[in-house]
């Protein structure tokens, strides 16, 4: 206690929740010049916050009116649904108060998320994405019965708990207005729970005047849909983390936002990679979705613009996804830094012999002679519009032959258990590399009927005659 009571060192913080804020302004330099943009772009770095993301921001602003108002009883437990950085925010507040939390959390979150909050000595319980937010599955429903199930706990409801974007209003919109004095013409931000670009643009509104306000969303989500035509129906599972909304959050004051922009996923991942390798910048996947609205905003305004980008956490949260050229090119988001597509390489090694396949009427006897005619080990099954329905093997096909549980004159259906991976000729080539590292048979497909099938051998044989 005596420490405690102690006068700080010069320069230094009571406690953690002191660090939060401040966080830098830094102009982009390399990305928008290889774009071709007049305008002038500056990003606000939310991943410096001690937290890693914004939402230390309305994690401490939420639980101290929580504490204020009562609704938090000394030692309740905090429960909350969070794609992962709210739930940081909360964490750090509630160790620095004697609290414990529970995080309900969706599955398509990275694992570094999850394990972010285990780290800190929450439990947290994993829902199911794609189910509707009234589905009793949910992440948002499960975080209300927890709370209607815990005596004194306390739910924080980020998405209709208005102090969120009163956070913002209160406490980074004037942070940024103290930082850049106004001097910008745009404001733009991802959007999920709405509070940041509410609390955010309403007050740079109030200060700034013209300013324009513009809300990114991704395609999936029924946020832009809704601010535009008043429909909230629609909604399709996404990738991105910790944009969009599959409902309409009460924390969203549409009237401050001016316009739209709705990204994509692949898109914003590989801008999410570029602001690192381009920019050095370590950042998450909603900046790089920001930063694809903001250069579609740019490009329809005609006069160049100052425009102001928030960045929202860390790089260091989808270490296992976005900055994993394994997990980018298993979901088909890798761009191809071998130049080249798959039709390409298949090109460049000269005359290719007919695919040999088998159909799905085809007996076990007729493909186990066609492998032996072709002098092949394994033959890909396909259905009457050439599209893959299965995979033969010699090694497959031994034993059940051999003990009576296949007949030479069985369907060859019930022998193609065997699975391959079929990759569009319109891929990165990278795509085929990382699936034979693997193991995987390659068949190659165009417009989705199987036309090829790539090995080991004729990869080695593309890279060894510097084709590459």
């Amino acid at each position: 206690m005596e420490r405690r009571d102690a006068p700080l060192m010069r320069g230094a913080k009571a406690h953690v929740l002191d660090a939060i804020g401040e966080t830098p302004i830094v102009r982009l330099n390399a990305i928008p010049a290889r774009e071709g943009l007049a305008s002038e772009f500056y990003v606000k770095l939310e991943s410096m916050n001690p937290g890693g993301s914004v939402k230390d921001r309305i994690g401490r602003h939420m639980l101290d009116r929580a504490r204020e108002e009562g609704a938090l009883a000394p030692g309740g437990v905090i429960i909350e649904a969070t794609s992962g950085n709210t739930g940081v925010g909360l964490a750090m507040w509630a160790i620095a108060h004697g609290h414990k939390c529970i995080f309900v959390i969706p599955d398509k979150q990275s694992k570094e998320k999850i394990e972010n909050l285990k780290a800190f000595g929450a439990k947290v319980v994993v829902c199911p994405t794609n189910v509707a937010p009234e589905d009793p599955k949910s992440y948002y429903s499960v975080s209300r019965r927890l709370h209607e199930t815990i005596p004194g706990s306390f739910y924080v409801n980020q998405y209709d708990n208005l102090h969120n974007r009163e956070a913002h209003y209160r406490w980074t919109g004037p942070e940024i207005l103290r930082q850049t004095g106004g001097e910008f013409d745009a404001f733009v931000a991802a959007v999920g729970t709405g509070g940041t670009i509410s609390g955010c643009g309403r007050r740079l509104k109030e200060e700034m005047g013209a300013v324009k306000v513009v809300g990114v969303d991704c395609e999936g989500s029924i946020i832009a849909q809704y601010a535009r035509t008043g429909d909230a129906t629609g909604a399709r599972p996404y990738a991105l983390e910790g944009v969009g909304e599959d409902f309409v959050p009460q924390n969203y004051d549409f009237g401050v936002i001016d316009d739209w922009e709705v990204v994509g996923d692949r898109e914003s991942f590989l801008m999410t990679r570029r602001l690192l390798r381009e920019e050095g910048i370590y950042a998450g996947g909603s900046a790089g979705a920001a930063l694809c609205g903001a250069f579609r905003y740019a490009r329809k305004i005609g006069e160049p613009e100052t425009i102001l980008v928030l960045v929202h956490d860390s790089g260091n949260r989808y270490a296992s996804k976005i900055y994993s050229n394994e997990w980018m090119s298993d979901n088909g988001y890798l761009d191809s830094s071998l130049g080249v597509r798959v039709k390409d390489a298949v090109r460049s090694m000269g005359p290719r012999l007919p695919l040999v396949s088998a159909g799905e009427t085809d007996t076990v006897g007729e493909a186990i002679a066609t492998m032996e005619r072709e002098g092949i080990s394994q033959l890909p099954v396909l259905d009457e519009d050439g599209r893959l329905a299965g995979l033969v093997s010699e090694r497959g096909l031994v034993r059940p032959v051999l003990m009576g549980e296949l007949r030479r004159e069985d369907s060859v259906a019930l022998a193609s258990a065997e699975s391959a991976r079929v990759i569009d000729e319109d891929e990165p080539l990278e795509s085929v590399a990382h699936a034979l590292l693997r193991k995987e048979t390659v068949l190659v497909a165009r417009n989705g009927r199987v036309v090829d099938i790539l090995t080991e051998t004729d990869m080695l044989r593309h890279l060894s005659e510097g084709r590459a």
